[in-house]
């Protein structure tokens, strides 16, 4: 069955790869992890291309690398209890579906979406990092 297409702020599971994995040659993420989707964009022939951010216990190296996710939006969205972060400094780029998503526990490919202000604040980021040139992208394949 075909994945609906993805929405900006919404959260999937992804088996997401790092900057730092994908530079020594890995072409599959280690585990799968909650993702937000930044963007979505069709191409000329018409497929759609989702640009994810990763979601970590790891906190960012500084303040402006991410932004922390609050409780209560983890509760609505059924992850666990420990303190997250969406990383804002790189981000994965595929052709949706792609083979590297996986369904959450309710069997659904989607947690559910961040809220807006949340969001905003995570696109600011994104899009500084951009402009400084300090956004990494991993651009995988099938």
């Amino acid at each position: 069955m075909a994945q609906p297409l993805p929405q900006p702020g919404q959260v999937i599971r992804y088996a997401y790869l790092w900057w730092s994995e994908a530079r020594v040659g890995r072409e599959h993420g280690a585990k799968d992890r909650p993702c937000g989707v930044i963007l979505t964009r069709i191409t000329n022939a018409g497929n759609t291309i989702a640009y994810v951010l990763p979601i970590t216990h790891t906190p960012p190296l500084k303040d402006e690398d991410g932004i922390e996710i609050p409780q209560a939006t983890k509760r609505r969205l059924g992850l666990d209890a420990e303190r997250s972060w969406i990383i804002t400094t790189e981000l994965n780029q595929f052709a949706w579906p792609g083979p590297d998503i996986r369904p959450t526990a309710t069997g659904e490919y989607s947690y559910g979406y961040l809220p807006e202000k949340l969001m905003l604040l995570v696109l600011d980021q994104v899009k500084k990092h951009a402009r400084d040139k300090q956004l990494n992208t991993v651009t995988r394949t099938e």
